[in-house]
């Protein structure tokens, strides 16, 4: 479980800890304060409300927030939409997930089924698989589904046991991952970003803990960037895979949400039309190189 009053606590504190006090028409210089970015009291000052409710806000301390504080707060720290988005869902009483089983042994965690994906949106995956790499990710950054070109622009997926076919788990443990993204540290924050927003969304998913938590313990690189507090939300943008057999792939990549399977997005990837990589992709479509392996 991700304890929502840790997770306040730590969000709250390094975006004030962001901000440049003199930006804001805050005084005192960097010489005269103990601590980067903003007072606590400052926070409350430009948010309206008081050093004592803000304090017990920032300790996970205060039962109940209304929105109009909420507003208050993003407003003073300078929040992004993504960040206001994960504000709210960790600052809300924490709930069991929509499709809880039972709960666990003395209340623990819930026993949540695993995702699976319609057999309607398997046909739509295998309808683009020799033009359009696609696959569908759930909870947690696990990869549910794919088609066959999805499978060969990465890793060999059909190979890994279904706990292991997760982004955040491949781009941090796997050692091909970094010579597949030629800017990695890129990736990783575009990936912790998802991850934290995926986190806030489902505070006690059992699945999503055990992503979080593995990385926590194995991967230095996860932990340096989990406590940059970053959410952010990248559902489309570009990117550059360097292949081991057709070599450098530019793709744009779209992701879409499914309306009736809401926990789940379809990702697409396409080349520019006439481009180098759209000649690579139906060469990988057609000879069907393998792909990579740890």
């Amino acid at each position: 479980m991700l304890h929502a009053e840790i997770e306040i606590s730590s969000f709250l504190k390094a975006r004030r800890g962001a901000l440049d006090p003199a930006e804001l028409g805050l005084p005192g210089g960097v010489g005269r304060r103990r601590v980067r970015g903003l007072r606590r009291e400052e926070v409350a000052q430009l948010a309206g409300i008081s050093v004592d409710y803000y304090t017990r806000i920032e300790q996970g301390r205060a039962p109940a927030i209304s929105d109009s504080v909420l507003d208050a707060i993003a407003r003073a720290l300078r929040l992004s939409g993504g960040e206001v988005t994960y504000l709210r869902n960790i600052a809300v009483p924490r709930r069991r997930p929509a499709d809880c089983v039972a709960p666990g042994p003395d209340g623990g965690p819930c026993t949540v089924p695993r995702q699976t994906v319609r057999p309607e949106i398997q046909r739509l995956l295998d309808a683009m698989e020799t033009t359009v790499p696609a696959m569908v990710l759930g909870r947690g950054l696990d990869i549910l589904a794919w088609n066959a070109l999805g499978g060969r622009i990465a890793f060999d997926l059909p190979a890994l046991a279904p706990d292991r076919r997760n982004t955040a788990l491949l781009v941090f443990l796997d050692p091909a991952a970094r010579a597949l993204h030629p800017d990695w540290e890129a990736k990783a924050v575009e990936v912790v970003g998802n991850l934290r927003a995926e986190s806030g969304r489902h505070p006690e998913d059992p699945r999503i803990c055990e992503v979080v938590n593995e990385l926590l313990a194995d991967s230095r690189d996860f932990r340096r960037i989990w406590e940059t507090q970053s959410v952010h939300e990248c559902l489309r943008g570009t990117k550059s895979l360097l292949h081991p057999h057709v070599g450098e792939l530019v793709l744009t990549f779209e992701s879409f949400r499914l309306s009736t399977d809401p926990d789940q997005a379809l990702v697409t990837y396409t080349a520019e039309r006439g481009s180098r990589t759209e000649e690579r992709l139906r060469e990988l479509g057609a000879v069907g190189h393998p792909v990579l392996t740890a």
